[in-house]
């Protein structure tokens, strides 16, 4: 999607990129063959999408509260764009989780009717949304890591997934270059621009760790070729942001990971404060209104 058309993309009756509770749009993975790969289990496929899903619709929820915040009008549009690939990831993400367990439950049932701790999101994609430097610093970070994951899921044993990566590969190499750009920008700016991205990076940084760890369900699907193991994409990920920072004139910040709240982190339910607040805002028509339809 370009920068002309992201607005249009909203108010487009015919684009199903327009998604909200009540909007009764086609389920976006209709006519596609959903089966279950043979040997691997519906339920952890199903969680793992719900994982990778999340970490889109929470990170998009928060892009956009950046609508008419954004210091430039090119960036309004870029932050737009950036939040309705995410949204889009989302979409597919979730309604593949419904087919792959056999619930039958849509995207909807999904972002609308979960509760707080059955969110699977990493904790990073909720913090409580900073100044724009922290935006770069949280949209660097997780689109770094997520591009390298879904270049490798390219090749899932799921085809369905295979599919959807794909097509994101696309659209995260350009939040990752976008969001590179701005570090660079902001970094080797005024010494006022350089304060407030190491303030960023400083902020965001005790959840990098979250990202390479390993789920259980993340273990057992990586046995059967459909998951990928975050660990196994930290190399390229420090490569990456190691050249970043060298152009931005900035240290890759030496802090320690942020500890799970009672043995777990995001991928088991355990989040922040900040992720509260977030899904009573994303679902408050929802929960008011179950049943409408717009």
């Amino acid at each position: 999607m370009s920068f002309d058309n992201a607005y249009e993309a909203l108010i487009d009756a015919h684009d199903d990129s327009r998604w909200a509770f009540g909007s009764g749009f086609e389920d976006p993975l209709a006519g596609v063959d959903t089966s279950v790969p043979s040997g691997v289990d519906g339920s952890d496929l199903a969680a793992y999408c719900l994982m990778l899903g999340d970490d889109a619709l929470v990170l998009s929820h928060r892009l956009q509260q950046w609508c008419t915040f954004a210091p430039e009008l090119e960036d309004e549009v870029a932050v737009a764009n950036i939040g309705l690939d995410l949204l889009g990831q989302a979409r597919l993400l979730l309604a593949r989780a419904g087919k792959a367990d056999g619930s039958g439950r849509g995207e909807d049932d999904y972002a609308f009717f979960r509760d707080e701790d059955q969110f699977r999101n990493v904790r990073l994609a909720e913090l409580e949304r900073g100044d724009f430097g922290q935006l770069i610093a949280v949209l660097l970070v997780l689109s770094t890591w997520r591009l390298a994951l879904f270049q490798r899921l390219t090749t899932s044993g799921d085809p369905v997934l295979a599919a959807i990566a794909d097509k994101g590969v696309k659209e995260l190499t350009y939040h990752r270059d976008y969001a590179a750009q701005w570090a660079v920008r902001l970094g080797d700016g005024t010494d006022f621009s350089r304060e407030r991205m190491r303030e960023a990076l400083t902020a965001v940084w005790p959840y990098v760790d979250e990202l390479f760890t390993a789920h259980e369900v993340e273990t057992r699907l990586v046995e059967s070729g459909i998951a990928v193991d975050p660990a196994a994409v930290r190399e390229e990920f420090d490569g990456v942001l190691a050249q970043v920072f060298q152009a931005a004139t900035l240290e890759r910040p030496d802090l320690p990971g942020k500890a799970g709240i009672a043995g777990g982190t995001g991928r088991h339910g355990r989040h922040t404060e900040a992720m509260g607040y977030l899904v009573a805002e994303l679902q408050s028509v929802a929960r008011a209104h179950p049943e409408a339809t717009w």
